[in-house]
């Protein structure tokens, strides 16, 4: 399948030419309407939410919402975002903190845009979103729902993640209950082969999840450090060396940062920069870490759009010297490469 989308950017008609050339021509991705080639994931958004119940484990649900009004909200997002050439959103929310996949089937469906849903469990913001029976049960029992939702589909449905979403604190050593999901994520990919992204503010608790997966006998290049612009660039390297994927995410344009600002564009850029001069644009992801419906809020609250990278990032990297092909790299073949299925172990 060869198809071409042409996006218009401030200043440049990137015309974008998507074939099936991933570096495994049969590797594949999960999306809530089934299985996919990666190839055919093209241009893709990394990180993104569509909703958010911030209540708690103990009291989220479906009763908490109504789809269809969901839906009304956010399709219009989903939209523009095709517009811009986007065909693929990944989504981040977890299970206990406002997953449906329903919703991204309905979505997907009307907008025409892959989504992605996840398993696994969010363990920061003191394990507010832990279910109570993963204080109770062993990295095995957590593993086994978690192959379940990817064998036989979540809450009973057809629908399928096609990665693990964890998170953990920023304390040190890690908790005994966070070391268990990490052991879980890493039982869940020796069986599934889906990609283990984590929420991780800080350098040493990205090296601390490298080291354990590693013990359990699983590749780093199946951990993605997500918001690893919390990192020092120098571990974001050295992760990047272990095989880690480094995942810069909340890439916002707000006109009230100052060039180079931590969290302008400009600071983006060079670390994206910073990145390849070190020899690992290949394993760089980027997203906006947008969306977020709050059950919680009126209407859904305040809700971010998708369109920031297309709008502001990507004309500034090919400002500073990056070609269309490289803008392909990260935002095409990239993430076909972190989030195709396949088991990646270490030894």
């Amino acid at each position: 399948m060869t198809f071409q989308k042409t996006i218009l950017l401030p200043g440049l008609l990137f015309l974008a030419i998507i074939s099936c050339q991933p570096v495994e021509s049969d590797l594949r991705v999960m999306t809530v309407n089934g299985s996919m080639f990666a190839s055919d994931m093209g241009i893709t958004l990394s990180h993104e939410h569509v909703m958010v119940d911030w209540i708690g484990a103990d009291s989220t649900g479906y009763d908490r919402w109504h789809r269809a009004e969901v839906v009304e909200r956010v399709l219009p997002y989903f939209l523009e975002a095709r517009e811009k050439g986007i065909h693929t959103i990944i989504e981040f929310t977890p299970a206990y903190l406002g997953r449906d996949p329903y919703i991204l089937e309905e979505l997907s469906r009307h907008s025409g845009i892959w989504a992605i849903t996840n398993t696994g469990y969010y363990g920061a913001v003191d394990n507010k979103f832990m279910p109570a029976h993963a204080y109770e049960e062993s990295a095995e029992e957590i593993a086994g729902r978690w192959i379940d939702e990817f064998v036989n589909g979540i809450d009973g449905s057809e629908l399928r993640p096609g990665f693990m979403k964890i998170s953990v604190t920023e304390e040190q050593p890690l908790s005994e209950l966070h070391q268990k999901i990490v052991q879980a994520a890493a039982i869940t990919h020796l069986e599934t082969g889906m990609t283990i992204a984590s929420h991780t503010i800080g350098d040493e608790p990205a090296f601390a999840q490298i080291e354990l997966l590693k013990s359990e006998g699983v590749s780093p290049s199946t951990w993605i450090w997500t918001h690893a612009q919390s990192g020092s660039p120098e571990a974001n390297i050295r992760a990047a060396e272990e095989g880690a994927w480094i995942s810069l995410d909340n890439v916002t344009h707000d006109p009230s940062h100052e060039p180079g600002e931590t969290g302008s564009i400009e600071w983006y850029v060079n670390r994206i920069m910073e990145l390849n001069d070190a020899g690992f644009f290949d394993k760089v992801l980027i997203s906006h870490d947008a969306g977020w419906y709050d059950v919680g809020e009126p209407d859904g609250g305040n809700f971010r759009g998708y369109t920031d990278i297309i709008d502001y990032l990507v004309p500034a990297l090919l400002e500073n010297g990056f070609t269309e092909s490289e803008i392909r790299q990260l935002m095409v073949h990239n993430p076909q490469q972190a989030f195709g299925i396949r088991i990646r172990t270490f030894e």
